[in-house]
């Protein structure tokens, strides 16, 4: 933790991280309560869940886990009223939680498609409209912080649904950030470049080749840590950025300014070399 970041930032807030079992969420839920946070985290796989909590409750935190569909707006009300009765009202949000995969677009199937956008863009409304209610009604200041992409600016080939509803995510943080300001309630965006996470990673990155040429698409040269992201998120969730409403904070190490869109690289390859590539992504 960096020594810029008081141990107290974060303290007397209750924050959501969805998608926290695994990876991107991991990090943060980790992070934000080593500031101070009570934390629930949800999924749909309850052994995650459990290893993050007690990762940690191990490190002095306190946190729950909780299963949940974000695709399921009963679900998702459902678990924000679980989430208050263990741990009190919530006060922040990390809207993490995503799908994605490579794909032609031509092959792309309708679940395929859905199961994207319900996951990124549905889940991520559901659980801001979930949250901003409760603070409207009790008249309380919130924070919502969603992770978009960078592609969502630029689009990308292959991976049109992440796209789509990352683009959504995008207008959604701005739109509520006019509508929601006045009543004390904040929203922001960061827009990840490449973060090698256990099992997205996998499934997108089809070989060591294609993982270097995505590198040496960084001007930094190296990809991006969990914990670099986790550190940039506890300070947009914190009263250090206050006055900081509707803005897309891109964390790419200046990727995006040096290339488009982040699976572009597989448009320089023949068509049916890489739907051979993705095929060998499909899971058993």
């Amino acid at each position: 933790m960096p020594e810029s970041l008081a141990p107290d930032l974060l303290t007397d807030q209750h924050i959501v991280v969805t998608g926290g079992g695994t990876g991107l969420g991991r990090a943060m839920a980790r992070r934000v309560s080593d500031l101070g946070a009570a934390v629930t985290i949800n999924g749909r796989r309850p052994d995650p869940l459990a290893e993050t909590v007690s990762d940690i409750e191990e490190a002095g935190g306190t946190a729950e886990g909780i299963q949940c569909n974000v695709r399921d707006p009963e679900a998702v009300q459902a678990f924000f009223d679980e989430a208050e009765e263990r741990q009190g009202p919530v006060t922040r949000l990390v809207n993490n939680a995503a799908a994605n995969f490579l794909a032609p677009t031509e092959d792309l199937s309708p679940n395929g498609f859905d199961a994207i956008v319900r996951t990124n863009l549905y889940g991520s409304f559901y659980c801001t409209q979930a949250c901003g209610r409760r603070w409207l009604e009790r008249e309380t200041e919130g924070v919502v912080l969603s992770i978009a992409t960078t592609y969502a600016e630029t689009g990308s080939a292959y991976v049109v649904p992440s796209a789509m509803s990352k683009a959504g995510i995008v207008a959604m943080t701005r739109s509520l950030a006019a509508e929601w300001g006045s009543e004390g309630i904040r929203l922001n965006a960061v827009a990840p470049g490449p973060f090698p996470t256990e099992g997205a990673w996998d499934r997108l990155v089809p070989d060591e080749d294609l993982a270097q040429q995505m590198q040496d698409r960084v001007p930094l040269g190296r990809f991006g840590s969990p914990d670099e992201l986790a550190d940039l998120a506890s300070v947009l969730l914190s009263d250090l950025t206050g006055y900081m409403n509707g803005e897309v904070v891109t964390f790419d190490g200046g990727e995006a300014l040096a290339a488009g869109g982040q699976f572009n690289t597989f448009t320089r390859m023949p068509r049916e070399q890489v739907k051979a590539l993705m095929e060998q992504l499909r899971p058993d």
